[in-house]
């Protein structure tokens, strides 16, 4: 299976729940408001046999009337009529801002139009429940009633290869992803486990809906991880987007 990494760029986030550009070689995050955190938006490629996988959806954001994940994807020899699955978390902003993009007369489309998207349907309705400043509706309205959408209830595999899991710990309904072929397991825990470092220690985040089921599973994964050998998928480290675990490496 191929990996490819869509960085979108480095953002600080506060309570505000606003994303602001962060360019470390000129921004010092001491200068941004007061608990801040520094957070890369990176969604994920997984090219199989069977699919173009697309493993979370990005801000949302556009350069030059076209969305920074289109233009990312294309950089990669990647056109959105080839994506053929777009696998959903969840629906905060910074994952789904490009589910769709809207056109010059103000209407949404679906951003790849030969996908099939895989939402929780509780995740979908919470969302409009909820709303702003945790979601944005209007980016997601084409989620609704729509043939290239399957809407999922628990937990289940795709296709017979991709496996997803409901934790409710970042979020009420969020989900996490195994795709597993020819041996290899790839291991996607989106905001469960968004970065590298947070493997390596326990601790409680605030932001998290339940924090300490989150800091459980991040050990159970891991420790897992490295018995079975998987890729581990981080959408929002600076750093180490994906990681190589090895049976028998330290822990």
């Amino acid at each position: 299976m191929k990996i490819i990494p869509l960085s979108e760029g480095e953002f600080t986030i506060d309570k505000t729940k606003v994303f602001i550009p962060f360019n470390s070689e000129v921004d010092d995050l001491q200068s941004r408001p007061i608990g801040s955190l520094l957070v890369e938006v990176q969604p994920f490629v997984v090219v199989t046999s069977k699919d173009v996988l697309l493993l979370d959806a990005g801000l949302g954001f556009s350069r030059d009337g076209e969305l920074q994940l289109v233009s990312n994807l294309k950089k990669n020899g990647i056109e959105p009529e080839q994506v053929t699955k777009v696998l959903m978390s969840h629906l905060h902003k910074d994952h789904a801002g490009g589910v769709s993009y809207k056109d010059k007369l103000g209407h949404y489309h679906l951003t790849f139009p030969n996908a099939v998207y895989y939402v929780q349907e509780k995740e979908l309705e919470f969302a409009f429940e909820t709303g702003f400043p945790s979601f944005m509706p209007e980016e997601l309205e084409e989620l609704q009633n729509n043939s290239r959408v399957t809407l999922l209830n628990g937990d289940g595999d795709i296709d017979g290869y991709i496996r997803y899991h409901v934790t409710g710990g970042h979020s009420p309904f969020h989900q996490v992803y195994w795709i597993e072929e020819e041996g290899e397991t790839i291991f996607f825990g989106a905001d469960d486990a968004p970065q590298l470092s947070q493997m390596k220690s326990r601790f409680v985040a605030k932001y998290d809906y339940d924090g300490k089921k989150c800091m459980e599973l991040r050990k159970q994964w891991w420790e897992e991880g490295h018995e079975n050998n998987w890729t581990f998928l981080f959408y929002h480290d600076v750093k180490a987007p994906v990681y190589k675990a090895q049976k028998g490496a330290a822990l």
